[in-house]
């Protein structure tokens, strides 16, 4: 498991003015939250957080110092600004590495773009599972190598190398569908029949009756 570490300070003023001032820093107003205990408010460096979370991404552990107390967590939720390329807040689920937690880890599809059978259309039905398990052994992606899979397939949540691990409880009914490879569809234009020329009025000239 990687040893990923943060710094952060404790946060003691709150308000609209005093956030805008911290982000103008270049720092991240944040909080560390964890059940049956209070909310610890911090800040962090954005560019830092930046590096962590590129690596960390939300099923990693992330080891938040605050000033000299270190404390395990998870990236849980990220606030961002609706269009310009800000972080306006973020929150860490404070864990016990030694109790079950509950996360929801991301599907990587390998080699979806090279599929041998072709033509043919890819179907991703999940894009991340739901487990549970210890903090150290949450893994940072689960990955279905799909290149090779044959027309009609379909892999099931019981089919995943996951699966056989009795060291995680899948939270999802195990014969639940991943992914599956169908037929491409062709597309079928109706053909528009053309008038005949002969059958087009000229317009000023009458019909006979």
């Amino acid at each position: 498991m990687a040893n990923i570490k943060l710094d952060a300070k404790n946060r003691s003023e709150f308000g609209k003015n005093r956030t805008n001032k911290i982000r103008k820093e270049n720092l991240i107003p944040a909080a560390i939250f964890k059940k049956g205990e209070e909310t610890l408010p911090i800040t962090i460096s954005a560019r830092d957080f930046d590096l962590v979370y590129r690596e960390a991404g939300y099923t990693t552990i992330v080891n938040v110092n605050v000033e000299g107390k270190s404390y395990p967590t998870i990236i849980k939720e990220i606030d961002r600004h609706p269009f310009k390329n800000q972080i306006l807040h973020v929150n860490f689920q404070g864990v016990n590495m030694n109790e079950m937690i509950k996360v929801e880890v991301p599907i990587n599809f390998i080699g979806r773009d090279e599929i041998r059978v072709q033509p043919s259309m890819f179907n991703a039905i999940l894009n991340e599972l739901h487990i549970e398990c210890l903090p150290s052994e949450i893994p940072e992606s689960i990955d279905i190598d799909v290149q090779n899979m044959q027309m009609d397939e379909i892999i099931y949540v019981k089919d995943l190398e996951i699966a056989k691990n009795d060291k995680i409880t899948i939270l999802v009914d195990a014969d639940e569908p991943v992914c599956g490879l169908s037929p491409q569809q062709e597309v079928v234009e109706e053909e528009v029949s053309e008038a005949s020329a002969a059958d087009v009025p000229v317009v000023g000239e009458e019909t006979e009756e």
